[in-house]
Formats: C-alpha cells, structure tokens, sequence
C-alpha cells in the first residue's frame, strides 16, 4: 500500500464517502483514504467537526506525509484545528490542500499510488481542475509540455499509435488505469491525442491525461524512452486491447429506466413519489418558454459584457424577491436554495469565463452566457455524486433567469384561473416557488426526483407531486380529469368512479388532519397540567405578521425594525415608520406587539449612519442601544412613530443590547421627552405603553433585580446571551459550537433572569432561536417562561410539543439539567426523559 495518506473532510458525509469510493476504485485500495464529514444531528446532518478531522489524521498518519482535502467553509477552519491537536512531529507531515475535492482526491491517490512523494500528489491535486477546466474550453492549457523532463538521450525513443475502441474513451477509471500502468516504469511516457492536435502530455500525469479529452475513435501516439521502453509500451497497449476492463456491450445498451409504467387499472401510470396528499382536478399544461440563443459576432465586446452584468444585477434582484417570498411560504430552511442561486451569480470563476468569451471571440451576450453555463452544468452532470448532479437543476435555472433577461422575454405565466393539475417534462426551483398552492393542486412531471428543490419546495408548499411519469400524459388534452396520489406515487387519467372513491376517502381523512394541526394552532399553548404559554411570533416585515397570525401567533413578540432602515441611503422618516407600525398592529387586530428599537451598529452596520471607523470586535461594539443612544435624533423620530401608531393598538417598546441600568434611564429619558412634545402638540399616544428591554448581555443578567425596577418586561434574546456568555462569536466556525443555549452555564443564567423578573412581578418572554427548538420545550417549560417567541412557520409546532409536556415533570428535568457538563449531556437527557403521551 502506498505510505502517503488522504483524508477527504466535508460538510456533508454521503458526498464525503462518495469521493472516497469513487478514488478507491481508482488505485483498487492501494491508498489510505479516511473521511471526516458530517455532524452527529439528524435535524442538520451538514457541518464539520475538528475532532473528527484529528481522529481522521491519525487513523491513516504516514511519515510520508497526510494529504488533507477540504471543501469550503469550516471544513477549512475544521482542518486547521484538527492539525492542532496532534503532536508538533506529526503536524509538519500534514498538508492542507486546495484542490477541488472530488478532481483533487482522484488525482492525489493516483499519483501517491504510482509512488509519488508528498509534493508532487499535492501538485497533481491543484492541477486537477484545470483538466476538466480544459476540456470544457473553459480555461485552454496554453502549455502542456513544461513538466516534460529532459529526454535522456542514451535511450532511444520508441512510439505507438492506437486507436480508443472503449466507449468512454479515457474517462476517469480508465485514465487512472493508464496513468498507474506508466508510473510503474522508469521509462518517460509521452501522449497526444492526434485527433485533437494536442501537445504532448506526461502519461503519469492524470490531470494532464485528463487534458487530452480522448474519445471513442481518439488516435493517440504514446512514446516512452528508457531502458525498459518496450515494456512499458506492451503493458499500456494490453490495457488498450482489453478496453480497460470495460464491457462495450454493456455500455453501448440504452440506460434502464427508474421504472416502469405498470397500468394496474385503466389510465394508472406509475411515477416517482415525491410530495404526499391526493389532487382531483382537470389537467393544465405547463410549456416554460424556449429561448432560442443565435450567436452573432458584435464590435463592442464591453457593451455586451456590460448587458451581463445588467442582466445578472435585475436577475439578483428577482431572485432575492422569490427568496424572501419562499422564506414566508416554505421557512428559511428551503428558501436557502434560492440564496445558493444568489452565491451562483457572484461566481468569479463563472463571470470571469463569461466575461473571456465574450472579449476573446467577439460574441453576444447571450451565446456566451449560455455557453458558459452550459459548461457548468455539463461539469456536474459528469460527477458520480447524485446529489450533486441533480443541482444541475438550479444552475439551469439560473441560467435561463439571466438568458430571458438578456432576451427582454417576460417570465412564464404560472398563474391558472382554476383549481388544476399541472403538467409538465419538469419544473425549476423558481417555477415552483411561484406556485399557488390554492390554484395548482397537484404537480405531475415526466422528469425528475424526489430529493430535487423543485420536490422539497412541493412538500414544504403542500402540493402533491408524482415525478417521472411516462411521457404520454405530454399529450393529454388541457381539461382532461386527473388524479393522483402523492404518497404512492399513482396518476390517473379519466379515473373510473371506484378509483375515484377510494382517493376522495383518503383525501377527506388528509384534510382532516391537517385541519386539526391547523385549529390546534390557533388554540391556546397549555400544558397537561394546566399552565398557559404564550406562543408568539418573531417577525421583520408585514408580510410575516400575516404569516404569523395565519400560523396562530398571540402576537409579536418581537418586530425587528431594522428592514426599515436597510437597502436605503437615508433612516426612513416618522411618517413612514408609522404607516407601518400601525399596518402591523392592525393585521394583529389588538394582539400584542412587542417593537424593538433599532438594532444595528457593529456587526449590522448602517452606511448612512457611521462614523467610518472600523471595530476590532463588532459584537462588542457600537450597536444596539448604545447605537441609538449616541444618534438620539434617530432614537427620537422611532418612538415617536411607535407612540403615535400605539393608540387603540396593544404596542409595547423593547430596548435592545442593554448592559447597564444607565442606557435604560437614558432611553427612559428621551422617551419621555418624546412623549411630552407628542402631548404639547395634542397627539394622541398610550401613555400607559409598557417598556421591556431584551435581556443579552451577561451584566444585565447580573443586575437583572434592578433592571426589573426600571421596566416593565423582560425578553430573553438567547442567541446573543450564548455566545456573550460563552465568549464566543457564532458566526466564527472554529467556537460557534460553543455557543449552544443549552449549556448549563447559559441555562443557570436564564433562570437567574426569569427569578430576577418574577420576584419584581414582571413577565419574562426568550425570543431567541431556542424557543423554536422543540427538543428545548420541556426546559423552557421548567424554567418557568411566560412567553415564547419564534419564527411564523414554528408556531404549530412549538404550541403542540407545549401540549405534550406538564410543569413538574419539566421543572425535574431543568432540576437535572442545570448539573450537567456540557450542553450534549443536557440534549442526551431532554431525549432520555420520559414523557408520557398528551
């Protein structure tokens, strides 16, 4: 076994262990591999764990050296913790590479199989995305000869010329079969594919083998010079004969199908489940409009360049506006899909490709956009990870997003004037986001998987979908009855009155649990011992405060004010402030609503509003109330929109980031000030409005009996609170984990708080991302909370995990809880505790 060792580290552990699979069969076990990826959370499996990386090193460490290969993000930052952790001897012996994991682990265990030392698997392993690079034409390797060795003259050079007969030509395998047959001779092995006209490449180089893109059909010339030339040229000839080991046969067969179409009745087709629930409606074809790309030679390269950037600028901006629809729709989780199609746009590798088209050949827009993704998409329909060629989807569908933009095409019409199933060969992420769930009652697509967005945006919009059904429904006539079944993955055409019974029975009982999930909602929270929790809702806009109130919140327990001042070039005035203030508490009809004052500074920075000056460390900073303290003016206009939108509404203020029983006298101060113009002026106000602060910063837990004095309620922002507690920074890879709400040590200090509020007779809410967290439930419940306030799309949720739970038994678990080490033994015994059934 060759001594260098590879260890592939990854956000996630299927692709983890589909790279190392993919290169074990490349050097048939003769390399070291281990994995590092993946996080022990079946909620969010995605992330990376330094210690799991140490663990990885040292199971394969060689003292002739480690080759770490990392995908982005904290994996980095995993891997460099990770290194660490071993002995200083050891640590000199592991290498970070910057390869491209999936290019960079073939090319690194072939190369340390073929005996190479540590140096030159990891230049194999950088160089490895310039072979695919070049093949897609993306970046042309101007010279493949300048790792060529001076040829030893004492030999002379002997040559063959063959033909690929395998259907693949070199791909993957069979260039690693090549490579490690030419690595095993001391020969110098030149190729070049003759039917491309390429240059000589080294045959022990697989990213240079790569390069030369050979084909079924390829001539190649192969030349080896060395004593042992024609030893080398014989085994690399038998390869050829043999085809590599391949079956042609095989290969040449047409793919099999996913499945067939079984008719077990008249009209049944039989598809790929993908979102469950029963639909009964006529048929309405969905045809995405075909945008014909001709390609034209245009004198002004740097227009055209400039009518990308236009174009991909609008298309930024249509796909922030589906995010932020998607967030309301299907939660944050799903929409992160359309954030990655943000990420997509802003690919410098992608631009700069775009950009080198349309410079070195002098072509439109459109041609050279279109080329360019088309070059992407290619690249990862070529990669063995399912997964990840399914993303294809999306960069399609960002793509086309540009193209149509580029075209002045409007978008699809996706709005149907009756209740239908829609029809069609497949749909983007975007197509379906747009989707009115009211309207389009089922999806039914001969393409497609269940594990695509377009299905995961289906399940979170409750929209049953069969994916993959035969192509004969593309013919069905617009109007035509359909039935399908989400959950079994049936369609039916025309269904007869039996088929039709049957669904509409299952149909009815689904509607009826969802109906019930929907009235538990907009009950009260109580538990089974009789105590009521307020359940209500964290928003940031008006469109939430409908979510929420749809989703069954008591109220707001926390209005981020922020979105009004973002994305402008000046704070937004009084009269604006107001009108929306009032907008909200008027969809909340005489709920609650808890309005926090402005919370930026520091690691939300205003740009209209800062002095310049950059901060060291931001959360430490400038922000907050401190913030609005220091710009009283600001302070002012705010509470003087929320005391005028207060009236005939139930309007509470919130202080944010408050550390010192300072800051709230002087808020109290300006406060009052604002309310004495508002009565000198005869401006109706509530002057019995309450004032809470948010309680986040560890001094305010210390003094939280005096503040008790000061104000009327407290809310618990548990996501600042961690990592001030825990002194580190959640937005920081390398301790993020440490700031875990449910570490003893944040617990003891929200209890403090809550004894704190309650001894003053004051009410005590938590509005941070723990609220949410129904593994949480029990020990929010046992700490003796009055209010919880999360997310819209949490609100069922939380409520029914609050109805499963009674008082006692949750004070015994916080009782336990507050003893333990660490915040994984606090979750091992949330998840050990017994709970009876409601």
């Amino acid at each position: 076994m060759a001594a260098i060792a590879i260890v592939i580290v990854s956000h996630s552990k299927q692709l983890a262990l589909g790279v190392r699979e993919l290169a074990a069969q490349m050097v048939q076990g003769q390399v070291s591999i281990a994995v590092a990826a993946g996080i022990e959370d079946p909620e969010n499996p995605l992330g990376t764990d330094p210690i799991q990386v140490y663990e990885a090193i040292a199971s394969v460490f060689s003292d002739d050296g480690v080759l770490v290969l990392m995908d982005l993000g904290s994996a980095l930052l995993s891997a460099e913790m990770a290194i660490e952790f071993l002995p200083e001897a050891q640590q000199q012996k592991v290498y970070l590479c910057e390869a491209p994991l999936v290019e960079g682990a073939i090319a690194a265990v072939v190369a340390a199989a073929a005996g190479r030392n540590i140096h030159q698997v990891m230049a194999e392993a950088r160089g490895a995305l310039l072979a695919k690079a070049t093949q897609l034409g993306v970046s042309p390797l101007s010279v493949v000869t300048d790792n060529i060795e001076a040829i030893n003259p004492e030999f002379p050079t002997k040559e063959i010329r063959l033909i690929v007969s395998n259907r693949l030509g070199l791909h993957a395998r069979p260039a690693a079969q090549f490579v490690g047959t030419a690595a095993r001779f001391q020969s110098q092995i030149l190729v070049q594919n003759l039917t491309r006209n390429t240059g000589l490449v080294r045959g022990d180089s697989i990213n240079q083998v790569t390069t030369l893109g050979v084909r079924q059909g390829h001539e190649l010339v192969i030349t080896a010079t060395g004593f042992d030339a024609d030893e080398a040229l014989a085994a690399l000839q038998a390869l050829f004969a043999n085809n590599f080991g391949e079956d042609n046969v095989a290969l040449n067969s047409p793919p099999a199908f996913h499945h067939q179409v079984t008719p077990a009745t008249h009209g049944e087709l039989s598809g790929i489940a993908a979102s469950g629930g029963i639909a009964i409606a006529p048929v309405v074809h969905y045809q995405p409009t075909h945008i014909t790309i001709t390609e034209y030679h245009v004198d002004d390269p740097e227009s055209e360049w400039q009518r990308v950037q236009t174009a991909i600028h609008t298309a930024k901006q249509e796909i922030q506006a589906v995010f932020s629809q998607a967030s309301l729709q299907i939660g944050d989780t799903e929409a992160a899909i359309f954030d990655a199609q943000l990420l997509f746009l802003e690919d410098p590798v992608l631009l700069e490709a775009a950009h080198q088209r349309i410079l070195d050949h002098h072509i439109n827009a459109e041609a050279a956009w279109q080329a360019v993704v088309d070059e992407v998409a290619t690249s990862y329909r070529t990669l063995e990870d399912s997964y990840l060629q399914e993303r294809v989807d999306d960069v399609i569908d960002v793509g086309q997003r540009v193209l149509r933009l580029l075209a002045g095409n409007l978008p699809a019409n996706l709005h149907f004037d009756e209740p239908a199933i829609l029809v069609a060969t497949d749909l983007t992420p975007s197509d379906t986001a747009r989707l009115d769930p009211t309207k389009v009652l089922g999806i039914c697509t001969t393409s497609g998987s269940a594990t695509s967005h377009s299905a995961i945006i289906a399940r979170t919009l409750g929209i049953p979908a069969v994916l993959g059904v035969d192509a004969q429904v593309l013919h069905l006539a617009d109007g035509t009855l359909m039935a399908l079944d989400g959950e079994s993955g049936k369609a039916w055409v025309e269904p007869e009155s039996h088929i039709l019974d049957l669904l509409e029975a299952k149909r009815e009982a689904w509607q009826t649990a969802q109906q019930e999930a929907r009235a538990t909602a907009h009950q009260p929270a109580i538990t089974r011992d009789g105590r009521q929790v307020s359940v209500f809702a964290n928003i940031g806009s008006i469109n939430d405060v409908q979510v929420a109130v749809a989703n069954g919140a008591e109220g707001v327990g926390l209005l981020r004010t922020e979105f009004l001042y973002l994305d402008r070039t000046s704070a937004p005035t009084e009269e604006e402030q107001l009108e929306v203030y009032q907008a909200i508490a008027q969809v909340l009809d005489n709920r609650p609503l808890i309005i926090r004052t402005l919370d930026v500074g520091g690691d939300k920075p205003l740009p209209y509003l800062r002095v310049g000056f950059p901060e060291a460390n931001p959360f430490l900073g400038w922000r907050g109330i401190r913030f609005c303290l220091d710009r009283p003016e600001l302070l002012k206009t705010q509470l003087r929109a929320i005391l005028r939108a207060s009236v005939g509404h139930q309007i509470k203020i919130m202080l944010p980031m408050i550390a010192t029983l300072t800051e709230v006298r002087a808020a109290k101060v300006i406060l009052g000030e604002v309310q004495a113009e508002l009565n000198q002026a005869g401006i109706p106000f509530d002057a019995a409005m309450k004032v809470g602060i948010m309680v986040e910063v560890p001094s305010a837990v210390a003094i939280a009996d005096q503040l008790a004095a000061e104000v009327d309620f407290f809310s618990i922002g548990t996501n600042d609170l961690s990592q001030y507690i825990m002194a580190s920074d959640r937005t920081n890879p390398r301790v993020a984990n440490l700031a875990d709400a449910l570490h003893p040590a944040v617990l003891r200090m929200v209890q403090q708080t809550i004894q704190a509020a309650h001894a003053a007779g004051i009410s005590v809410g938590l509005c941070g991302e723990l609220a949410a967290d129904t593994l949480a439930t029990p020990i929010l419940l046992g700490l003796g909370l009055d209010e919880l306030s999360v997310n819209p799309q949490s609100i069922p949720g939380v409520k029914q995990a609050i109805a499963r739970f009674c008082i006692v038994e949750s004070e015994a678990i916080v009782a336990s809880a507050l003893q333990q080490d660490s915040a994984v033994h606090v979750r091992e015994l949330i998840s050990t505790s017994v709970i009876p059934p409601a």
